[in-house]
């Protein structure tokens, strides 16, 4: 586990965009979280096996370590602090097809879809997450020219670069099947939700205690652009056919939207991605973490 999936939180090498287009194809996705315009990309694939990716140089200088659950198709960008206090982030299992980390200042475990320790509960604190979402490479070029992308080669050491020729195949294999087959192919699950197939894509928001979810079919037939709440607070969803990419916002202007870009920018000005956005992941992880969530809510 530690040799095959070694941990890049601190030591993550982003190449430039012409670069990265020898190892990413034009359609394939990635995650992406920014800052002032700079953004970083992780493709799925060259996350599978650190799962961990983030360096000192961080987001436009912002401590933020992108984490990522292959069984889940669940990417989270986080600030790796819990109340001021730096957390040592290692891959630890998965659960419920979820990643479980562990804190090795602590050595708590802590469930990636909640970024809590699960000593401290669903009411404690937990890290600070960063507004991430998913759109195609070729959406990430057009959108950030200058912007960076998270590439992990295979080991030079020679050993490590034998398990890395071994592993990166086996990943594949394993999570080509779980995005191909109705059933995980680790079933340790607690429940199923026959609302939706377990493999539909949904981009879940969670807050205060309310927790919906979207799918991107939804969207587009509601004119790429949905007007809702959650936990109170007025957001708008949008699927941008440009960049290829759903995005969520906070709306406060006290009146819905009818029109709002890639960036955010609106017919009620310039909004803020929500923070808490889940995006892309697999339904049946969702509604495993979330029972009582709603699904395609509309105002």
């Amino acid at each position: 586990m530690h040799l095959g999936l070694r941990n890049q939180a601190d030591s993550a090498r982003y190449f430039s965009v012409e670069e990265a287009k020898k190892f990413v194809a034009p359609a394939a996705d990635v995650m992406v979280i920014e800052k002032n315009g700079k953004a970083r990309a992780h493709p799925d694939y060259e996350m599978m096996r650190p799962h961990l990716a983030g360096n000192d140089e961080g987001l436009d200088g912002e401590n933020v370590v992108m984490t990522y659950c292959a069984m889940a198709n669940l990417g989270i960008g986080y600030t790796p602090e819990i109340e001021g206090e730096k957390l040592e982030l290692e891959v630890l299992a998965q659960h419920g097809n979820n990643l479980v980390l562990r804190d090795n200042t602590t050595n708590e475990p802590i469930q990636h879809i909640y970024g809590q320790r699960e000593s401290d509960g669903r009411s404690g604190p937990g890290m600070k997450p960063w507004p991430t979402f998913r759109m195609s490479f070729q959406g990430f070029q057009k959108a950030y020219p200058d912007g960076e992308v998270f590439l992990n080669p295979p080991s030079s050491n020679p050993f490590l670069r034998l398990l890395d020729m071994i592993t990166d195949p086996a990943f594949s294999i394993g999570i080509g099947q779980q995005h191909r087959q109705e059933m995980p192919i680790m079933d340790n699950m607690t429940r199923y939700d026959d609302r939706l197939p377990n493999k539909t894509y949904v981009w879940g928001i969670d807050s205060e205690g309310d927790a919906v979810c979207f799918t991107r079919e939804f969207i587009v037939q509601n004119s790429n652009l949905v007007n809702t709440q959650v936990g109170g607070r007025s957001i708008v969803l949008a699927w941008d056919p440009v960049y290829e990419s759903v995005g969520a916002w906070y709306n406060d202007s006290g009146q819905s939207i009818s029109k709002i870009d890639f960036f955010g920018t609106s017919d009620r000005g310039k909004l803020d991605r929500v923070e808490s956005l889940k995006p892309g992941l697999f339904w049946h992880v969702w509604a495993e973490f979330f029972p009582d969530t709603d699904i395609n809510r509309a105002m």
